[in-house]
């Protein structure tokens, strides 16, 4: 039960981040944010329900044809999460160290400076791996809605 819940979010994370990755190429640069659950996804941005029912139309298709990179994106909190760990845990490790307090500071700074460099390609793994699923065989668009005054929308999805 949980397995599937997860496995249903992983997709819909996928899912919002290629129709994320569509509406930027169609649009340009915008204020966006997506937001997946296990019965969909939100969209936080500018755009009306018809046009992002194109767009995530066009997002899911592109991932049942084999398009798996676009379930990856640079702009994904994962990314900040990875960055956030890596540099806490290196600061943390470099400031424990028996030193004296000027060198624990400047190999604490390195050491959260390593980890947020390693945190572009280490994000990406994890988003790959862990945070979605390009695999949406089965799965379908049922609606785009939007929620309160138009900024944001649901995106519902379901499976087969």
């Amino acid at each position: 039960m949980v397995k599937q819940l997860i496995n249903r979010v992983r997709r819909n994370h996928a899912l919002e981040h290629a129709t994320i990755a569509v509406m930027l190429n169609r649009l340009g640069p915008m204020r966006i944010i997506g937001r997946a659950v296990p019965d969909g996804f939100y969209i936080y941005a500018d755009v009306d329900a018809e046009r992002l029912s194109e767009y995530s139309g066009e997002a899911l298709r592109r991932l049942q044809d084999g398009e798996a990179h676009l379930a990856v994106s640079p702009l994904c909190g994962t990314n900040l999460v990875v960055a956030g760990l890596l540099a806490g845990v290196g600061s943390y490790l470099a400031a424990s160290s028996g030193r004296r307090s000027l060198d624990r500071l400047a190999t604490s700074t390195l050491a959260a400076l390593v980890g947020v460099i390693a945190a572009q390609p280490l994000g990406r793994l994890a988003q790959k791996h862990y945070t979605t699923s390009p695999d949406l065989a089965g799965v379908r668009i049922v609606d785009v809605r939007p929620m309160g005054r138009g900024k944001v929308h649901k995106v519902h999805t379901a499976s087969a």
